[in-house]
């Protein structure tokens, strides 16, 4: 066993101090690494193959450890620092074999750059669920406090009902891929910065299932979903709120070749009512008695939304009182109990009195009123 003693400061390089986490290394090995891209204007490659080296070092745990100890690290193949991507295995003729997920992972986001594009290729191999879809709901104020059942028009991608979502024309047959042999994986040389490398990329062929089926569904032409206007009844929850959003699971676009739905998502927005304003789970309205009323006190008729109740009022109530009413307010959502409603008190003051009534006015005030 042999090593080679570095004199580069790997912690210098990616500017982090000797106690900084394997997150904070990651951060600034990407920062650095966009940074010194050699495809920017002002990129540089020797910079960015040198924040490389550092990077294979301190993001690994064990040859951090040895060089922290010896400043250098060293395996039975000696220093590593200079292999470019370390754990890629070098292939025939000086090519480096790298699997483009792993690169990508590395990099992150770094194979759209060189062209692999491999966190996509990976996704789509996984058969990617379908689009959540988002539209905006507007109830009538009672209609969300009560709760409401709603017909919602969607313009959407559902599963194929000639294949059953799977793209291929019942009773085809499935053969494996040619291209790929059934490994869903194609290898292609590309020339890099790094040299010539071998790329792994998923078949574009079989899309990366490694099967090809003799004939496309005639209807939806091997996507496996077709695009559909249809209707879906929607039960919205008693209580629910202006700006409050319901997830209808599964009622999105449908994915591709038999993958799962997506999800709706409806943002429910809240007609004004005249009379009721709310509050949370209160509903807050206004009563306008007189000043003879406010003073010796009277029964009044009160709005609520289960019909009219009758609230009576003290002698002596001021301007800006409050009565609660317990129970008439909204439904707690996805819960027992009601809200309130709270009711404020406004004295209205009389603009235009007759001959009488001033002389009476007049008079109270005589009395200290």
């Amino acid at each position: 066993m042999c090593y080679v003693k570095m004199n580069k400061d790997y912690y210098k390089i990616l500017n982090v101090d000797k106690t900084a986490t394997e997150e904070e290394i990651k951060k600034a090995f990407r920062k650095l690494a966009h940074e010194h891209h050699p495809d920017k204007a002002n990129g540089n490659a020797d910079k960015f193959k040198e924040i490389n080296e550092a990077y294979q070092v301190l993001g690994n745990k064990e040859k951090r450890s040895q060089y922290d100890q010896f400043g250098s690290t060293f395996s039975g193949g000696g220093f590593n620092g200079a292999q470019g991507f370390g754990g890629f295995g070098q292939g025939a003729q000086g090519a480096y074999n790298i699997n483009v997920d792993d690169l990508n992972d590395i990099l992150g986001g770094f194979g759209d750059m060189f062209g692999f594009g491999g966190s996509r290729q990976r996704a789509s191999r996984r058969r990617e669920r379908g689009r959540d879809l988002e539209m905006t709901l507007t109830l009538d104020f009672k209609e969300a406090i009560f709760g409401a059942e709603k017909i919602i028009k969607l313009n959407r991608d559902v599963r194929c009902n000639n294949c059953g979502g799977s793209g291929h024309e019942p009773g085809a047959k499935i053969d494996t891929c040619a291209a790929c042999n059934g490994t869903g994986q194609v290898i292609s040389n590309q020339r890099t910065i790094f040299g010539q490398m071998q790329v792994q990329t998923t078949c574009s062929a079989c899309a990366g299932e490694g099967k090809k089926a003799s004939q496309d569904c005639s209807k939806c032409r091997g996507r496996g979903v077709v695009n559909d206007n249809s209707e879906i009844k929607v039960k919205i929850p008693a209580g629910i709120d202006d700006g409050e959003t319901v997830r209808l699971s599964g009622q999105g676009e449908a994915g591709s070749k038999g993958a799962g739905s997506g999800d709706l998502y409806l943002k429910i927005r809240v007609r004004e009512d005249k009379y009721f304003k709310r509050r949370g789970y209160d509903l807050l309205t206004d009563l306008e008695i007189s000043f003879s009323e406010a003073a010796l006190g009277v029964k009044k008729d009160v709005k609520t939304i289960d019909g009219e109740v009758v609230l009576k009022i003290p002698a002596g109530t001021h301007q800006g009182q409050i009565f609660v009413l317990k129970g008439k307010g909204v439904p707690r959502l996805q819960s027992r109990g009601f809200g309130d409603q709270l009711v404020e008190i406004k004295i209205a003051v009389p603009r235009n009195l007759s001959k009488k009534q001033k002389q009476l006015l007049e008079e109270l005030e005589k009395e200290g009123l």
